[in-house]
Protein backbone atom coordinates (compact mmCIF):
# COMPACT_ATOMS: atom_id res chain seq x y z
CA UNK A 1 0.00 0.00 0.00
CA UNK A 2 2.44 2.24 0.67
CA UNK A 3 4.40 1.67 -2.53
CA UNK A 4 1.20 2.53 -4.56
CA UNK A 5 0.45 5.38 -2.83
CA UNK A 6 4.40 6.65 -3.44
CA UNK A 7 3.70 5.96 -7.17
CA UNK A 8 0.73 8.69 -7.15
CA UNK A 9 2.45 11.02 -5.07
CA UNK A 10 5.40 10.94 -6.97
CA UNK A 11 3.67 12.31 -9.93
CA UNK A 12 2.17 15.32 -7.67
CA UNK A 13 5.49 15.91 -6.39
CA UNK A 14 7.23 16.02 -9.86
CA UNK A 15 4.70 18.62 -10.89
CA UNK A 16 6.02 21.39 -8.91
CA UNK A 17 9.43 20.89 -9.54
CA UNK A 18 9.10 20.71 -13.20
CA UNK A 19 7.18 24.09 -13.43
CA UNK A 20 6.99 25.77 -10.38
CA UNK A 21 9.29 28.51 -10.92
CA UNK A 22 8.40 28.96 -14.77
CA UNK A 23 4.74 29.76 -13.59
CA UNK A 24 5.80 32.23 -10.64
CA UNK A 25 8.68 33.55 -13.36
CA UNK A 26 5.31 34.10 -16.04
CA UNK A 27 3.12 35.56 -13.73
CA UNK A 28 5.29 37.87 -11.55
CA UNK A 29 7.86 39.09 -14.80
CA UNK A 30 11.00 38.56 -13.08
CA UNK A 31 13.92 35.54 -12.86
CA UNK A 32 14.95 37.31 -9.84
CA UNK A 33 11.56 35.72 -8.13
CA UNK A 34 12.02 32.18 -9.85
CA UNK A 35 13.12 30.70 -7.09
CA UNK A 36 10.37 31.73 -4.85
CA UNK A 37 7.34 28.90 -5.38
CA UNK A 38 10.37 26.24 -4.51
CA UNK A 39 10.23 28.16 -1.37
CA UNK A 40 7.01 28.93 -0.62
CA UNK A 41 6.06 25.33 -0.86
CA UNK A 42 9.01 24.02 0.77
CA UNK A 43 7.81 26.44 3.76
CA UNK A 44 4.60 24.58 3.30
CA UNK A 45 6.71 21.53 3.73
CA UNK A 46 8.09 22.17 6.88
CA UNK A 47 5.09 23.17 8.47
CA UNK A 48 3.18 19.97 7.42
CA UNK A 49 6.33 17.90 8.14
CA UNK A 50 6.00 18.99 11.34
CA UNK A 51 2.30 18.58 11.51
CA UNK A 52 2.30 15.37 10.02
CA UNK A 53 4.72 13.67 12.33
CA UNK A 54 2.52 15.00 15.71
CA UNK A 55 -0.61 13.65 13.69
CA UNK A 56 1.34 10.32 13.25
CA UNK A 57 2.89 10.40 16.72
CA UNK A 58 -0.77 10.50 18.27
CA UNK A 59 -3.22 8.66 15.19
CA UNK A 60 -0.51 6.04 13.34
CA UNK A 61 1.07 6.81 10.21
CA UNK A 62 -2.48 6.24 8.04
CA UNK A 63 -3.91 9.52 9.48
CA UNK A 64 -1.16 11.53 9.31
CA UNK A 65 -0.41 10.45 5.97
CA UNK A 66 -3.28 10.70 4.29
CA UNK A 67 -4.20 14.17 6.18
CA UNK A 68 -0.29 15.31 4.15
CA UNK A 69 -1.82 14.25 0.75
CA UNK A 70 -5.65 15.69 1.17
CA UNK A 71 -3.45 19.27 1.91
CA UNK A 72 -1.40 18.81 -0.88
CA UNK A 73 -4.58 18.21 -3.19
CA UNK A 74 -6.22 21.37 -1.79
CA UNK A 75 -2.97 23.37 -2.47
CA UNK A 76 -2.54 22.18 -6.27
CA UNK A 77 -6.39 22.86 -6.72
CA UNK A 78 -5.97 26.40 -5.91
CA UNK A 79 -2.47 26.83 -7.82
CA UNK A 80 -4.70 26.00 -10.52
CA UNK A 81 -7.58 28.60 -10.01
CA UNK A 82 -4.47 31.35 -8.97
CA UNK A 83 -3.31 30.91 -12.52
CA UNK A 84 -6.17 30.65 -14.19
CA UNK A 85 -7.70 34.37 -12.19
CA UNK A 86 -4.20 35.44 -12.43
CA UNK A 87 -3.98 35.89 -8.90
CA UNK A 88 -0.82 36.25 -7.44
CA UNK A 89 -1.56 36.01 -3.51
CA UNK A 90 -3.47 33.36 -3.96
CA UNK A 91 -0.77 31.54 -5.94
CA UNK A 92 1.77 32.45 -2.77
CA UNK A 93 -1.28 30.62 -0.83
CA UNK A 94 -1.84 27.84 -2.91
CA UNK A 95 1.97 26.80 -3.27
CA UNK A 96 2.17 27.12 0.28
CA UNK A 97 -0.53 24.46 1.01
CA UNK A 98 0.96 22.58 -1.82
CA UNK A 99 4.25 21.77 -0.19
CA UNK A 100 1.94 19.18 2.33
CA UNK A 101 2.13 16.82 -0.72
CA UNK A 102 5.63 16.84 -0.48
CA UNK A 103 5.84 16.72 2.54
CA UNK A 104 4.06 13.56 3.45
CA UNK A 105 5.49 12.01 0.29
CA UNK A 106 8.92 12.24 2.39
CA UNK A 107 7.03 11.25 5.58
CA UNK A 108 5.88 7.66 4.02
CA UNK A 109 9.75 6.57 4.16
CA UNK A 110 9.59 6.67 7.66
CA UNK A 111 6.71 4.16 7.70
CA UNK A 112 8.66 1.69 5.80
CA UNK A 113 11.12 1.17 8.73
CA UNK A 114 8.66 0.95 11.48
CA UNK A 115 8.94 -2.66 11.20
CA UNK A 116 12.36 -3.07 9.59
CA UNK A 117 15.06 -5.39 11.33
CA UNK A 118 17.79 -3.45 11.76
CA UNK A 119 20.32 -4.63 9.74
CA UNK A 120 17.94 -4.23 6.73
CA UNK A 121 16.00 -0.97 7.69
CA UNK A 122 17.77 1.29 4.78
CA UNK A 123 16.59 -0.68 2.06
CA UNK A 124 13.38 -0.60 3.67
CA UNK A 125 13.80 2.66 3.72
CA UNK A 126 14.43 2.68 0.07
CA UNK A 127 12.09 0.11 -0.81
CA UNK A 128 9.37 3.12 -0.21
CA UNK A 129 11.69 6.04 -2.32
CA UNK A 130 12.18 3.94 -5.43
CA UNK A 131 8.17 3.20 -5.50
CA UNK A 132 7.61 7.39 -5.67
CA UNK A 133 10.06 7.08 -9.68
CA UNK A 134 7.44 6.15 -11.27
CA UNK A 135 4.68 9.02 -10.83
CA UNK A 136 8.24 10.84 -10.33
CA UNK A 137 9.34 10.54 -13.94
CA UNK A 138 6.36 10.15 -15.77
CA UNK A 139 4.60 13.53 -14.67
CA UNK A 140 7.76 15.97 -15.89
CA UNK A 141 7.15 13.81 -19.01
CA UNK A 142 3.58 14.73 -19.15
CA UNK A 143 4.57 18.68 -19.36
CA UNK A 144 3.73 19.01 -22.83
CA UNK A 145 1.08 16.48 -22.81
CA UNK A 146 -0.72 18.38 -19.82
CA UNK A 147 -0.56 22.46 -20.99
CA UNK A 148 -2.31 21.07 -23.95
CA UNK A 149 -5.19 19.98 -22.04
CA UNK A 150 -4.94 22.54 -20.09
CA UNK A 151 -5.45 25.15 -23.32
CA UNK A 152 -8.31 23.20 -24.45
CA UNK A 153 -10.24 23.97 -20.47
CA UNK A 154 -8.73 27.73 -20.50
CA UNK A 155 -6.18 26.96 -18.03
CA UNK A 156 -2.59 28.88 -18.51
CA UNK A 157 -0.11 25.75 -19.66
CA UNK A 158 1.99 26.23 -16.93
CA UNK A 159 -0.89 25.10 -14.27
CA UNK A 160 -1.48 21.95 -16.40
CA UNK A 161 0.84 19.53 -14.18
CA UNK A 162 -0.79 20.98 -11.12
CA UNK A 163 -3.91 19.38 -12.46
CA UNK A 164 -2.05 15.61 -12.28
CA UNK A 165 -0.98 17.04 -9.13
CA UNK A 166 -4.24 17.36 -7.64
CA UNK A 167 -5.30 13.85 -8.82
CA UNK A 168 -2.33 12.16 -7.55
CA UNK A 169 -2.46 13.52 -3.83
CA UNK A 170 -5.77 12.73 -3.65
CA UNK A 171 -5.29 9.39 -5.27
CA UNK A 172 -2.47 8.57 -2.51
CA UNK A 173 -4.50 9.79 0.26
CA UNK A 174 -7.15 7.54 -0.95
CA UNK A 175 -4.70 4.49 -0.81
CA UNK A 176 -2.66 5.10 2.69
CA UNK A 177 -6.40 5.51 4.21
CA UNK A 178 -8.12 2.34 2.59
CA UNK A 179 -5.22 0.18 2.67
CA UNK A 180 -2.21 1.28 5.80
CA UNK A 181 -3.98 -1.68 7.84
CA UNK A 182 -2.53 -2.57 10.72
CA UNK A 183 -0.63 1.00 11.12
CA UNK A 184 2.93 0.49 11.08
CA UNK A 185 3.79 2.58 13.84
CA UNK A 186 1.06 1.89 16.22
CA UNK A 187 2.60 -1.76 15.91
CA UNK A 188 6.00 -1.02 16.11
CA UNK A 189 5.36 0.53 19.73
CA UNK A 190 2.81 -2.42 20.59
CA UNK A 191 6.12 -4.40 20.39
CA UNK A 192 9.14 -4.77 23.10
CA UNK A 193 11.81 -2.07 22.80
CA UNK A 194 15.37 -3.78 21.37
CA UNK A 195 17.87 -4.17 23.87
CA UNK A 196 21.12 -2.89 24.02
CA UNK A 197 23.17 -4.91 21.22
CA UNK A 198 26.67 -6.79 22.29
CA UNK A 199 29.75 -6.94 19.95
CA UNK A 200 30.06 -3.33 18.60
CA UNK A 201 26.85 -3.38 17.42
CA UNK A 202 24.42 -0.10 18.03
CA UNK A 203 22.98 0.54 21.04
CA UNK A 204 19.29 0.98 21.98
CA UNK A 205 18.19 4.51 21.86
CA UNK A 206 18.88 6.72 25.08
CA UNK A 207 18.03 10.27 24.17
CA UNK A 208 16.03 11.75 21.30
CA UNK A 209 18.09 14.63 20.24
CA UNK A 210 21.86 12.61 20.67
CA UNK A 211 24.59 13.14 18.74
CA UNK A 212 24.14 10.76 15.72
CA UNK A 213 20.35 12.67 15.65
CA UNK A 214 21.58 15.68 14.68
CA UNK A 215 24.68 14.53 12.81
CA UNK A 216 21.78 12.60 10.69
CA UNK A 217 19.94 15.95 10.92
CA UNK A 218 22.84 18.16 9.21
CA UNK A 219 23.60 15.80 6.43
CA UNK A 220 19.86 15.66 5.28
CA UNK A 221 19.69 19.55 5.62
CA UNK A 222 22.90 20.34 3.68
CA UNK A 223 22.16 17.48 1.52
CA UNK A 224 18.54 18.94 0.77
CA UNK A 225 19.88 22.83 0.65
CA UNK A 226 22.69 22.16 -2.21
CA UNK A 227 19.81 19.89 -4.26
CA UNK A 228 16.76 22.25 -4.27
CA UNK A 229 19.25 25.08 -4.92
CA UNK A 230 20.32 23.98 -8.18
CA UNK A 231 17.29 22.03 -9.30
CA UNK A 232 14.85 24.68 -9.15
CA UNK A 233 17.05 26.92 -11.72
CA UNK A 234 18.12 24.57 -14.13
CA UNK A 235 14.15 24.83 -15.66
CA UNK A 236 14.78 28.69 -15.99
CA UNK A 237 18.41 28.67 -17.34
CA UNK A 238 17.41 26.03 -19.76
CA UNK A 239 14.58 28.57 -20.83
CA UNK A 240 16.93 31.49 -21.27
CA UNK A 241 18.87 29.09 -23.54
CA UNK A 242 15.97 28.68 -25.71
CA UNK A 243 15.10 25.17 -24.71
CA UNK A 244 11.46 23.98 -25.33
CA UNK A 245 9.57 22.60 -22.45
CA UNK A 246 9.79 19.44 -23.27
CA UNK A 247 13.44 19.59 -22.50
CA UNK A 248 13.72 21.15 -19.11
CA UNK A 249 11.08 18.57 -18.19
CA UNK A 250 12.94 15.44 -19.61
CA UNK A 251 16.14 16.80 -17.64
CA UNK A 252 13.82 17.13 -14.37
CA UNK A 253 12.45 13.55 -14.52
CA UNK A 254 16.02 12.31 -15.14
CA UNK A 255 16.93 13.98 -11.55
CA UNK A 256 14.12 12.85 -10.26
CA UNK A 257 14.76 9.39 -11.44
CA UNK A 258 18.34 9.64 -9.68
CA UNK A 259 16.72 10.97 -6.48
CA UNK A 260 14.44 7.61 -6.13
CA UNK A 261 15.30 5.20 -8.31
CA UNK A 262 18.97 4.16 -6.87
CA UNK A 263 17.62 4.07 -3.98
CA UNK A 264 18.13 0.52 -3.47
CA UNK A 265 21.73 1.05 -3.79
CA UNK A 266 21.69 3.54 -1.02
CA UNK A 267 20.01 1.34 1.24
CA UNK A 268 23.02 -1.59 0.24
CA UNK A 269 25.23 0.71 0.93
CA UNK A 270 24.00 2.29 4.40
CA UNK A 271 23.58 -1.64 5.64
CA UNK A 272 26.64 -2.72 4.21
CA UNK A 273 29.25 -0.29 5.24
CA UNK A 274 27.54 2.40 7.62
CA UNK A 275 26.06 5.83 7.13
CA UNK A 276 29.32 7.59 7.30
CA UNK A 277 30.53 6.01 4.54
CA UNK A 278 27.71 6.82 2.47
CA UNK A 279 27.18 10.20 3.87
CA UNK A 280 30.79 10.57 2.54
CA UNK A 281 29.94 9.56 -0.52
CA UNK A 282 26.88 11.66 -1.34
CA UNK A 283 29.13 14.59 -0.26
CA UNK A 284 31.39 14.10 -3.13
CA UNK A 285 28.35 13.27 -5.32
CA UNK A 286 27.07 16.31 -4.72
CA UNK A 287 30.24 17.98 -5.28
CA UNK A 288 30.69 15.98 -8.61
CA UNK A 289 27.03 17.49 -9.67
CA UNK A 290 27.96 21.28 -9.01
CA UNK A 291 30.87 21.27 -11.07
CA UNK A 292 29.99 19.54 -13.71
CA UNK A 293 26.38 21.83 -14.13
CA UNK A 294 28.71 24.62 -13.76
CA UNK A 295 30.89 23.56 -16.64
CA UNK A 296 27.81 22.20 -18.89
CA UNK A 297 27.77 24.17 -22.26
CA UNK A 298 24.42 25.85 -21.86
CA UNK A 299 23.08 24.83 -25.46
CA UNK A 300 23.87 20.80 -23.81
CA UNK A 301 20.90 19.10 -22.35
CA UNK A 302 22.74 15.47 -22.13
CA UNK A 303 25.22 18.03 -20.38
CA UNK A 304 22.77 19.01 -17.96
CA UNK A 305 21.11 16.03 -17.33
CA UNK A 306 24.31 14.17 -16.78
CA UNK A 307 24.80 17.38 -13.76
CA UNK A 308 21.17 16.60 -12.42
CA UNK A 309 20.93 13.19 -12.29
CA UNK A 310 24.31 13.22 -10.13
CA UNK A 311 22.87 16.13 -7.74
CA UNK A 312 19.66 13.24 -7.59
CA UNK A 313 21.75 10.41 -6.48
CA UNK A 314 24.11 12.50 -4.17
CA UNK A 315 20.83 13.51 -2.58
CA UNK A 316 19.51 9.91 -2.79
CA UNK A 317 22.57 9.03 -0.45
CA UNK A 318 22.67 11.56 1.95
CA UNK A 319 19.03 11.12 2.79
CA UNK A 320 18.70 7.10 3.01
CA UNK A 321 22.01 7.88 5.23
CA UNK A 322 20.04 10.38 7.54
CA UNK A 323 17.00 8.92 7.22
CA UNK A 324 18.78 5.32 8.64
CA UNK A 325 20.41 7.32 11.48
CA UNK A 326 17.07 8.94 13.09
CA UNK A 327 14.62 6.03 12.59
CA UNK A 328 17.50 4.06 14.58
CA UNK A 329 18.73 6.36 17.46
CA UNK A 330 14.76 7.36 18.71
CA UNK A 331 12.55 5.74 21.05
CA UNK A 332 9.42 4.52 18.61
CA UNK A 333 7.52 6.73 21.71
CA UNK A 334 8.81 9.93 20.22
CA UNK A 335 10.05 8.37 16.98
CA UNK A 336 7.22 10.35 14.64
CA UNK A 337 7.73 13.51 16.56
CA UNK A 338 11.19 13.98 15.95
CA UNK A 339 11.49 12.68 12.32
CA UNK A 340 8.54 15.39 11.52
CA UNK A 341 10.65 18.01 13.65
CA UNK A 342 13.83 17.00 11.39
CA UNK A 343 11.86 17.21 8.17
CA UNK A 344 10.91 20.91 9.27
CA UNK A 345 14.33 21.23 9.36
CA UNK A 346 15.42 19.74 5.84
CA UNK A 347 12.21 21.61 4.61
CA UNK A 348 13.18 24.83 5.86
CA UNK A 349 16.84 24.54 4.18
CA UNK A 350 15.50 24.11 1.28
CA UNK A 351 13.35 26.66 1.18
CA UNK A 352 16.80 28.42 1.43
CA UNK A 353 18.06 26.77 -1.28
CA UNK A 354 14.86 28.07 -3.50
CA UNK A 355 14.78 31.72 -1.86
CA UNK A 356 18.87 32.00 -2.99
CA UNK A 357 18.68 30.27 -5.74
CA UNK A 358 17.14 32.66 -7.49
CA UNK A 359 18.71 35.79 -6.20
CA UNK A 360 21.86 34.14 -6.70
CA UNK A 361 21.08 33.49 -10.55
CA UNK A 362 19.24 37.07 -11.19
CA UNK A 363 23.06 38.87 -9.73
CA UNK A 364 25.46 36.25 -11.15
CA UNK A 365 24.98 33.10 -13.21
CA UNK A 366 23.50 29.86 -12.74
CA UNK A 367 27.35 28.26 -13.22
CA UNK A 368 28.07 30.20 -9.84
CA UNK A 369 25.05 29.03 -8.04
CA UNK A 370 26.07 25.24 -9.04
CA UNK A 371 29.92 26.26 -7.84
CA UNK A 372 28.08 27.87 -4.56
CA UNK A 373 26.27 24.34 -4.31
CA UNK A 374 29.69 21.98 -4.46
CA UNK A 375 31.18 24.01 -2.09
CA UNK A 376 28.36 23.86 0.45
CA UNK A 377 28.76 19.71 -0.40
CA UNK A 378 32.39 20.11 0.71
CA UNK A 379 30.54 21.17 4.43
CA UNK A 380 29.80 17.67 4.82
CA UNK A 381 33.22 16.27 5.74
CA UNK A 382 33.84 18.33 8.61
CA UNK A 383 30.34 17.28 10.14
CA UNK A 384 31.40 13.46 9.30
CA UNK A 385 34.74 13.94 10.98
CA UNK A 386 33.17 15.12 13.98
CA UNK A 387 30.37 12.31 14.10
CA UNK A 388 33.26 8.93 13.52
CA UNK A 389 34.25 10.15 16.90
CA UNK A 390 30.59 9.66 18.94
CA UNK A 391 28.51 7.54 17.33
CA UNK A 392 28.29 3.57 16.60
CA UNK A 393 27.85 2.65 12.52
CA UNK A 394 23.82 2.44 12.25
CA UNK A 395 22.86 4.76 15.12
CA UNK A 396 24.78 7.80 13.38
CA UNK A 397 27.66 9.38 11.31
CA UNK A 398 29.72 6.79 13.22
CA UNK A 399 32.97 4.73 14.09
CA UNK A 400 32.75 2.13 11.40
CA UNK A 401 33.89 -0.46 14.56
CA UNK A 402 31.41 0.26 16.55
CA UNK A 403 33.37 2.15 19.51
Amino acid sequence: MLVGAQIFSGAGLAAGITVGALLAQEMLGSTGLAGLPSALFTIGSAAAAAGVGRLSQRFGRRIGLAAGYATGTVGSIGIVAAAVADNVPLLFIALFIYGAGTATNLQARYAGADLAHRERRARAISTVLVATTVGAVIGPNLVGTLGELADTIGVPRLAGPFLLAAVAYGAAGIVIWILLRPDPLQLAASLPEPQPAMDGDAPAPVSTWNRAVLAGTAVMIITQLVMVAIMTMTPVYMQHHHHELAAAGLVISIHVAAMFLPAPISGYLVDRYGTAVTAALAALTLIGAGVLASVAPAHSVAALAAALALLGFGWSLGLVAGTTVITTSTPVTTRAKTQGTVDLFIAVAGAVGGLLSGLIVARTSYPTLAILGAVTAATLVPILLLGRRTSPPTAGMASEAGE
